[in-house]
Protein backbone atom coordinates (compact mmCIF):
# COMPACT_ATOMS: atom_id res chain seq x y z
CA UNK A 1 0.00 0.00 0.00
CA UNK A 2 1.27 3.64 -0.99
CA UNK A 3 -0.36 6.60 0.77
CA UNK A 4 -0.69 9.39 -2.23
CA UNK A 5 -0.99 13.17 -1.49
CA UNK A 6 -1.29 15.65 -4.27
CA UNK A 7 -0.77 19.85 -4.54
CA UNK A 8 -0.44 22.07 -7.38
CA UNK A 9 -3.96 22.92 -8.08
CA UNK A 10 -5.70 26.27 -8.49
CA UNK A 11 -7.54 28.77 -10.13
CA UNK A 12 -5.68 29.69 -14.04
CA UNK A 13 -7.54 31.31 -17.22
CA UNK A 14 -8.00 29.50 -20.33
CA UNK A 15 -5.25 28.55 -21.81
CA UNK A 16 -2.68 28.62 -19.21
CA UNK A 17 -0.57 26.19 -17.66
CA UNK A 18 -0.56 24.62 -14.22
CA UNK A 19 1.67 21.50 -12.76
CA UNK A 20 0.19 18.76 -10.50
CA UNK A 21 2.24 16.69 -8.51
CA UNK A 22 1.77 13.78 -6.51
CA UNK A 23 4.19 12.59 -3.36
CA UNK A 24 4.27 9.18 -2.28
CA UNK A 25 4.84 7.27 0.60
CA UNK A 26 6.48 4.35 0.84
CA UNK A 27 9.78 2.04 -0.25
CA UNK A 28 8.53 0.39 -3.01
CA UNK A 29 7.18 3.36 -5.36
CA UNK A 30 9.18 2.28 -8.26
CA UNK A 31 7.06 -0.86 -8.69
CA UNK A 32 4.05 0.99 -9.17
CA UNK A 33 2.31 2.60 -12.16
CA UNK A 34 0.77 5.43 -11.62
CA UNK A 35 -1.94 7.14 -12.98
CA UNK A 36 -4.39 10.29 -13.15
CA UNK A 37 -7.61 11.03 -13.22
CA UNK A 38 -10.38 13.54 -12.72
CA UNK A 39 -13.68 14.18 -11.31
CA UNK A 40 -15.89 17.20 -12.77
CA UNK A 41 -19.10 17.95 -10.61
CA UNK A 42 -21.78 15.65 -11.39
CA UNK A 43 -19.95 13.15 -13.73
CA UNK A 44 -17.37 10.35 -13.18
CA UNK A 45 -14.26 10.03 -11.84
CA UNK A 46 -12.15 9.55 -16.04
CA UNK A 47 -8.76 8.57 -16.45
CA UNK A 48 -6.23 11.49 -17.64
CA UNK A 49 -2.53 10.00 -18.06
CA UNK A 50 -1.09 6.64 -16.86
CA UNK A 51 3.11 6.19 -16.28
CA UNK A 52 5.07 3.04 -15.91
CA UNK A 53 6.75 2.10 -13.30
CA UNK A 54 9.97 3.48 -15.19
CA UNK A 55 8.83 6.15 -16.92
CA UNK A 56 9.69 4.50 -19.97
CA UNK A 57 5.71 3.94 -21.27
CA UNK A 58 2.91 6.59 -20.62
CA UNK A 59 -0.78 6.78 -22.05
CA UNK A 60 -3.36 9.65 -22.34
CA UNK A 61 -6.57 9.93 -22.80
CA UNK A 62 -8.07 11.35 -26.02
CA UNK A 63 -9.08 14.87 -24.19
CA UNK A 64 -5.68 15.41 -22.85
CA UNK A 65 -3.20 14.30 -25.15
CA UNK A 66 -1.00 16.50 -26.88
CA UNK A 67 -1.36 18.82 -23.94
CA UNK A 68 -0.54 17.25 -20.56
CA UNK A 69 1.83 15.50 -20.26
CA UNK A 70 2.92 12.95 -16.84
CA UNK A 71 6.19 12.06 -15.41
CA UNK A 72 8.04 10.54 -12.48
CA UNK A 73 10.62 10.72 -10.55
CA UNK A 74 11.45 7.23 -8.20
CA UNK A 75 14.35 9.55 -6.32
CA UNK A 76 11.82 11.72 -5.08
CA UNK A 77 8.64 9.31 -4.75
CA UNK A 78 6.73 11.69 -7.01
CA UNK A 79 4.85 11.75 -10.11
CA UNK A 80 3.98 15.06 -11.72
CA UNK A 81 1.18 15.98 -14.24
CA UNK A 82 2.78 19.09 -16.51
CA UNK A 83 -1.06 20.37 -17.89
CA UNK A 84 -0.73 23.08 -20.89
CA UNK A 85 -3.69 25.00 -22.95
CA UNK A 86 -5.94 24.65 -20.28
CA UNK A 87 -9.56 24.49 -21.22
CA UNK A 88 -12.76 25.17 -19.19
CA UNK A 89 -13.98 21.82 -19.42
CA UNK A 90 -10.51 20.43 -17.31
CA UNK A 91 -11.90 22.17 -14.37
CA UNK A 92 -12.04 19.32 -12.07
CA UNK A 93 -10.89 17.82 -9.03
CA UNK A 94 -6.95 15.82 -10.17
CA UNK A 95 -6.55 12.48 -8.44
CA UNK A 96 -3.46 10.46 -8.74
CA UNK A 97 -3.40 6.93 -8.41
CA UNK A 98 -0.97 3.92 -7.66
CA UNK A 99 -1.20 0.27 -9.01
CA UNK A 100 1.11 -2.51 -8.28
CA UNK A 101 2.12 -3.25 -11.48
CA UNK A 102 4.91 -3.58 -13.37
CA UNK A 103 3.72 -4.37 -16.95
CA UNK A 104 0.60 -2.78 -17.76
CA UNK A 105 -0.88 0.58 -17.30
CA UNK A 106 -4.34 0.72 -16.70
CA UNK A 107 -7.31 3.30 -17.44
CA UNK A 108 -10.11 1.80 -15.49
CA UNK A 109 -10.45 3.31 -11.76
CA UNK A 110 -11.47 -0.39 -10.44
CA UNK A 111 -7.43 -1.10 -11.44
CA UNK A 112 -6.12 1.28 -9.19
CA UNK A 113 -5.94 0.37 -5.66
CA UNK A 114 -4.73 3.40 -3.75
CA UNK A 115 -6.05 7.04 -4.33
CA UNK A 116 -4.84 11.06 -2.95
CA UNK A 117 -7.69 13.19 -1.45
CA UNK A 118 -7.39 14.79 -4.66
CA UNK A 119 -6.57 18.99 -6.02
CA UNK A 120 -9.18 21.36 -7.39
CA UNK A 121 -8.30 22.34 -10.90
CA UNK A 122 -10.44 25.35 -11.91
CA UNK A 123 -9.71 27.12 -15.56
CA UNK A 124 -11.49 29.91 -16.42
CA UNK A 125 -12.91 31.14 -19.40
Amino acid sequence: QVQLVESGGGLVQAGGSLRLSCAASGRTFSTYAMGWFRQAPGKEREFAAAISWSGGRTYYADSVKGRFTISRDNAKNTVYLQMNSLKPEDTAVYYCAARRDIVRLATSVDEYADWGRGTQVTVSS
